[in-house]
């Protein structure tokens, strides 16, 4: 299947990319652990990646790539190529106004991302790195931008491959950093000029992709048109729906500044439920929109019901496992790969608290990026931007009430990480219901076979990795990293070969299923 084998080409690669970033975060916590200056970078290089995932990633995923595929098959490659020049233009013009002010404002786009560090010096340090961070944004908007061409013409692998390119750049840094012994002050800022020079690496990498595929960019005087109004119109509430639950772990940035290390554990407790979010659901997403788009213009509403379909019960299967993990044996999970340097076992615990409490959302997160694309695909952008705002409301009111009501057990950050993963429920929820209503998809029964045994062979996961976890105790937690990692290793592969069998034997998705998938890529 043409899906499955364009989603296997981006979660590889996202794969990589995330385990590349795992290595990174080991770094960043034993340099900079958990205390102000880790709280610090984390804000400055959360300000341009959010402007990057709403204005970039949300807004061309969800308006370009439709857009662009129709112009294509209506006027041939010659006027795709001048309608993408086209929005080349205008977006590095919105760029150039956007990172100036940035540049010029930086101290107030940061208490507004978080005002609790008005109380402490954190503001000034926090202001130095985010002006070195900050010109990522444009770099990785015009990445969104050369990636939306690609995916629409079927090549994925440049695309995918480009975070790797961040992670190999900052790994860079905070080694050079290590070797020269730099304090955490001087490892922060080697850090953010790892993350300048890695957007401009990203950017050559996909310019020289389209240029390979004879795609001829120009820069043309920027003029209105009824295309370029037609991208705006949808791009504006793409900003809002494909990138919710960027928002939402915003807000919770914003609400956790006033507690110390707060900020520190939610990023290091995101950064592992974003490993499987991002091989599933973003690399579900990026195949999916492309898929369905053609499908609905050739009118084919039964192969996008379909790919609908396959696309939701292959999300299940790759996601309810991870979920398992991270709600049972978080702690095992964090201490391997975290503890050591600046990051002891406290801060281990309290992140640990967070991963257990994201896990309960992280297959709305995966959800969200399957459902999302039948709106997309029909050019409605609108639908989806109304259920994000209601599930924001839902992450506000429920981070500031679960963070105070936490608070006095040192656990306001877990309230935060459960409050977002009931704001992901919300909008995952209505996204279906609102497809179930337009008729946009009908689940078959297939899936609702496959369904129930992926969710059996996760209650099987939870229960042999908490046995697995109970007798390996003393090599998680009184021993070496060898011997930590090695018990992660036996936990891993014990649970996923229950989680296989259970599958096989209830029905759901078989391993022939799997191997036949990638034996055709």
């Amino acid at each position: 299947m043409q899906l499955l084998r364009n989603f296997a080409t981006v979660g590889a690669f996202t794969a990589a990319s995330r385990v590349l970033g795992f290595a990174r975060d080991i770094l960043v916590a034993a340099l900079l652990g958990a205390g102000p200056v880790a709280d610090a970078f984390f804000v400055a290089f959360k300000l341009p990646n959010l402007f990057r995932r709403l204005f970039a990633e949300g807004a061309f995923n969800s308006a370009f790539v439709p857009l662009f595929a129709r112009v294509r098959a209506e006027e041939g490659e010659d006027g795709a190529e001048k309608f993408a020049s086209s929005v080349l233009s205008w977006l590095l013009i919105c760029l150039l106004v956007l990172t100036t002010l940035a540049e010029l404002f930086t101290p107030y786009f940061i208490l507004v991302m978080a005002p609790g560090f008005s109380a402490d010096s954190k503001v000034e340090l926090t202001t130095l790195f985010t002006r070195i961070c900050f010109p990522y944004l444009a770099a990785m908007s015009l990445v969104a931008f050369l990636s939306g061409i690609l995916n629409t013409l079927d090549r994925f692998a440049a695309a995918a491959f480009a975070p790797v390119l961040l992670n190999i750049v900052m790994i860079s840094a905070l080694l050079v950093a290590a070797f020269m012994e730099l304090d955490a002050e001087s490892a922060g800022f080697a850090l953010s000029w790892g993350v300048f020079a890695a957007g401009i690496a990203q950017v050559v990498l996909l310019a020289v992709a389209v240029k390979r595929l004879g795609v001829r960019l120009t820069l043309p005087r920027p003029r209105p048109s009824k295309r370029l109004k037609r991208l705006l119109v949808l791009g504006l509430p793409g900003v809002a729906a494909g990138g919710i639950t960027q928002i939402n772990i915003v807000v919770g940035t914003i609400i956790a500044s006033f507690w110390p290390a707060a900020v520190s554990h939610l990023y290091y407790a995101d950064r592992l439920y974003q490993l499987p979010l991002g091989i599933v659901g973003i690399a579900l997403g990026v195949a999916l929109l492309p898929d369905l788009s053609r499908r609905l213009r050739n009118g084919d509403v039964g192969g996008a019901l379909w790919t609908q379909n396959r696309a939701f019960e292959f999300a299940l299967m790759l996601t309810l496992p991870a979920a398992a993990a991270l709600i049972v044996v978080p702690l095992e999970i964090v201490v391997t790969l975290f503890e050591r340097g600046a990051f002891d076992r406290e801060a281990a615990a309290l992140t640990a608290a967070a991963v257990s409490a994201y896990g309960f959302g992280l297959p709305a997160f995966v959800l969200i990026k399957v459902f999302s694309p039948a709106y997309f695909a029909r050019e409605d952008t609108a639908t989806p931007m109304i259920f994000a705002a209601i599930s924001m409301v839902v992450n506000i009111g429920g981070s500031l009430i679960l963070a105070r009501m936490l608070a006095p057990q040192g656990l306001p950050h877990v309230g935060i990480a459960a409050a977002t993963s009931l704001a992901g429920w919300v909008n995952a929820s209505l996204l279906f219901v609102g497809l179930l209503r337009r008729g946009d998809f009908k689940p078959d029964p297939l899936l609702w076979t496959r369904a129930l045994g992926i969710f059996a062979a996760s209650l099987a996961l939870m229960i042999v990795a908490v046995l697995i976890a109970r007798e390996l105790n003393g090599w998680f937690f009184n021993a070496d990293l060898v011997s930590a990692a090695a018990a992660l290793g036996l936990l891993v592969t014990g649970s996923a070969i229950i989680f296989a069998l259970v599958c096989e034997f209830s029905g759901a998705i078989g391993v022939r299923d799997l191997v036949r998938v990638f034996r055709r890529r």
